[in-house]
C-alpha cells in the first residue's frame, strides 16, 4: 500500500493526470470525449470549480482546476467525473466489480505560484505534440489551447519546435 498524501488546500489551484485502464485509448472516439465533457458539466453544476487548462488524449488527460474558497474537495469531484463516464462508456471487469475505465488513482499537484502554474499550462497544451498526435498545440481538438489564446495567456501562433524550454525534460504521465 502507498504512502502517498493528498494536499487538500480550500480553494487551490491543482494540476492533475488522469490515465484510463490499462491506458486504452477509449478517448479516441470522439463520442467518449463528449461524454466526458458532459461528465465536466455534470459535476460542476452541483460542484462547481473552474478549469484553467486541460487536453484529453486518447489514454490520459491532465487539467488544472481552482477551487472555490472554501472548498479543497477535489477527490469528490473526480469520483463523480470518473462514475459518470463509467456507466456511459464502461464494462465491468470481473475482478472487485471494478469498471474497465479508469485507473483506481490519479496524479495531483498543487501549483504553487504563478511559474509552476504556466509550467504546468505548457505541458497540458504541449502533450499531444508530445506524443506524436499534432504537430502543433493549435492542431489538437481535445484541449483548451484555442480558449488560453482568446484569454491572452498564448499567442494565436504559439508555434513550438521543439519542446519549450519551461518543460523540457518534464514527465508528468
Amino acid at each position: 500500500m502507498s504512502n502517498y498524501r493528498r494536499v487538500f488546500i480550500p480553494g487551490g489551484v491543482y494540476f492533475f493526470t488522469v490515465v484510463t485502464y490499462l491506458r486504452r485509448p477509449i478517448f479516441s472516439a470522439p463520442e467518449n470525449v463528449d461524454v466526458l465533457r458532459e461528465a465536466f458539466n455534470h459535476v460542476m453544476a452541483s460542484r462547481p470549480f473552474m478549469i484553467d487548462g486541460i487536453v484529453v488524449l486518447p489514454d490520459h488527460l491532465h487539467c488544472i482546476w481552482r477551487l472555490p474558497e472554501a472548498d479543497a474537495d477535489f477527490s469528490g469531484r473526480w469520483r463523480e467525473i470518473k462514475k459518470y463516464v463509467s456507466k456511459r462508456i464502461g464494462t465491468k471487469r470481473k475482478t472487485r466489480n471494478a469498471m474497465d475505465v479508469w485507473q483506481p488513482r490519479f496524479w495531483d499537484h498543487v501549483l504553487r505560484d504563478e511559474e509552476d502554474w504556466r509550467m504546468h499550462m505548457d505541458y497540458i497544451h504541449y502533450n499531444p505534440v508530445k506524443h506524436g498526435l499534432a504537430a502543433s498545440p493549435a492542431d489538437w481538438p481535445y484541449s483548451s489551447f484555442h480558449k488560453a489564446v482568446a484569454r491572452g495567456w498564448y499567442p494565436e501562433n504559439w508555434e513550438v519546435t521543439g519542446e519549450p524550454e519551461s518543460i523540457s525534460g518534464i514527465d508528468l504521465e
